[in-house]
């Protein structure tokens, strides 16, 4: 167990591979997993399973129950590692406030090797008509998230 909780966000549009590497990292750490997308609402998968970029009013409410689950993970002190595309910096600083430490991990790629990803994805409601809006609005990692880790 780490002293304090540490989480890992391991954040990026979609089709960057976030799954995957936060697979791996949670069994290289033995650390619990968790996928954001399982903490949408269905009126948000809705909206993106119909091409709809989603807007702050809808991704608030759906970081704030990411930010609860981390918390409740700390205080059982638990470690975990979290896929989250935490696109703004503002939605990093909520996921900041969880308990514990809290370290993103920004994954990128070329657009035009994601939307391949993308296309070969079954399953997933986001559609790759989708990633030029998440790419308009990703904000990269700051100065001061890649000093302080939060």
């Amino acid at each position: 167990m780490q002293n304090p909780p540490t989480h890992l966000v391991v954040m990026g549009v979609a089709g960057t591979g976030k799954s995957t590497i936060a697979a791996a990292l949670s069994e290289q750490l033995g650390w619990a997993c968790a996928e954001a997308d399982e903490f949408h609402p269905q009126a948000n998968i809705d909206k993106m399973s119909q091409g709809i970029p989603l807007q702050d009013e809808d991704r608030w409410p759906w970081l704030q129950e990411i930010q609860d689950w981390m918390s409740a993970q700390a205080l059982a002190g638990k470690s975990t590692v979290l896929t989250c595309s935490a696109l703004k910096k503002t939605y990093r600083q909520l996921l900041s406030a969880a308990q514990g430490r809290v370290l993103f991990v920004h994954l990128d790629g070329d657009a035009d090797l994601i939307s391949e990803r993308m296309q070969g994805r079954e399953g997933h409601f986001m559609p790759p008509a989708l990633l030029p809006s998440q790419l308009a609005t990703l904000e990269p990692l700051s100065d001061e998230e890649l000093a302080t880790g939060s």
